[in-house]
């Protein structure tokens, strides 16, 4: 293995690798660029041999970073659903790239990349569409949340892993950066009279059945819109959740559940109350434009009975809610509402788990540990009462 180094100019030296091509085993020749003294650029010349001789060299490549970015998100796509997917081409695409995706792979530092979570932080959101003359609006002007570049930081980490696995880079150098500091911010739910209020000021639209499953069953918004009324147990008064809705742009597709189980959840007579009325409303609704509605039709459905988007079902809960005097949370916070006052209640957390579908139940203990010191407190309470009720009284 042989190298030798060249002066350019005045401190600027070409270092000249002699590399066997590995399909003909003919010498070819790769250059390197280097700043800095002739014995500077003499011993990173004999440190490229040494990487050559061991077989750990890399091959100089003018692959950018946007470039890689488009190559593992298409390698990507056939290990994650679409819709995240989706999001890893909004992370990387919409927020890195435009930073630093002309940057050459090789050339990427991680003082570079942490000068862009800088960036992103300080100026990184997408400037809305505006009529043409327009100044930016000083939201416009805003950076992205530090949540949301610690998403970018933890997909390009990913990403930049393969790289690596591809003999692309040496070493990752989004795995040497700092990620920004996330904050985690009080979870937002009704109590039990604002849910009380807000299932009556919603009675009479399209989306009352949908809040009332999310308030009072916990369910999540795509296992609400994919539900069918062969799925409701009316006589054992369950619902059984076996699959949830996904919508990536105007598409909509049926998968399994979150954790990948079906589950069975308990109705309460409210609920099954609501849901044979619903029945009979819906039924009559499609009757008179000449649908006969059966086990597989929709619960939560257009008037012709075609299923509801779970992004249609966002946009109005947002319109109808703002019509009423009840605080602004999101379709998803009718969940977490039941959650919380299923805890605050004292119902165990495994049976809250269980009811939420999460996968274990320390993902319910770390979601909810606001609601623990309460009934730690209560838990507290009873045990002494216990204890003293159990002891014999004092002999006088």
């Amino acid at each position: 293995m042989k190298g030798h180094i060249r002066e350019r100019s005045p401190g600027k030296w070409a270092i000249v690798l002699d590399v066997p091509d590995p399909e003909t085993g003919k010498r070819r020749r790769k250059w390197h660029k280097f700043h800095g003294t002739k014995r500077q650029a003499e011993t990173e010349c004999a440190r490229l041999v040494a990487e050559l001789s061991g077989g750990s060299y890399i091959e100089p490549a003018k692959t950018t970073v946007r470039e890689f970015m488009i190559r593992w998100l298409a390698h990507e796509k056939a290990n994650v659903s679409p819709k995240t997917h989706q999001r890893y081409e909004e992370l990387l695409l919409k927020n890195v790239a435009p930073v630093i995706g002309s940057v050459i792979m090789n050339k990427l530092t991680p003082a570079r990349i942490d000068g862009c979570w800088t960036t992103l932080l300080e100026s990184g959101r997408r400037p809305k569409k505006r009529r043409e003359g327009a100044s930016p609006t000083v939201e416009e002007k805003k950076g992205l949340s530090p949540r949301t570049v610690h998403h970018c930081r933890r997909v390009m980490l990913s990403a930049f892993e393969q790289a690596v696995k591809w003999d692309l880079l040496k070493k990752n150098p989004v795995a040497l950066t700092k990620p920004p500091k996330v904050e985690k911010k009080p979870m937002e739910a009704f109590n039990a009279s604002q849910t009380g209020l807000m299932l009556d000021e919603l009675r009479k639209s399209r989306v009352f059945m949908a809040a009332l499953l999310a308030a009072l069953c916990g369910l999540r918004r795509g296992e609400i819109v994919a539900l069918r009324w062969r799925d409701v147990d009316f006589a054992n008064g369950t619902v059984a959740i076996r699959e949830s809705a996904e919508q990536v742009g105007t598409l909509v597709r049926y998968k399994e559940t979150k954790s990948g189980k079906s589950r069975s959840v308990a109705l309460s007579s409210t609920v099954l109350e609501e849901l044979k009325r619903h029945r009979l409303s819906q039924a009559e609704e499609q009757l008179k434009i000449g649908i006969r509605p059966d086990e597989n039709s929709f619960i939560i459905a257009q008037v012709e009975g075609s299923p509801l988007k779970p992004v249609s079902l966002t946009h109005e809960w947002t319109r109808l809610l703002a019509k009423t005097s009840l605080p602004r949370i999101r379709f998803h916070d009718l969940r977490h509402s039941h959650a919380t006052q299923l805890l605050a209640a004292g119902v165990h957390p495994k049976i809250a788990s269980e009811r939420l579908g999460h996968s274990t139940i320390g993902i319910t203990l770390d979601l909810y540990s606001h609601v623990m010191p309460g009934m730690q407190a209560n838990a507290a309470e009873q045990v002494d009462a216990a204890i003293k009720a159990a002891k014999k009284p004092a002999v006088e």
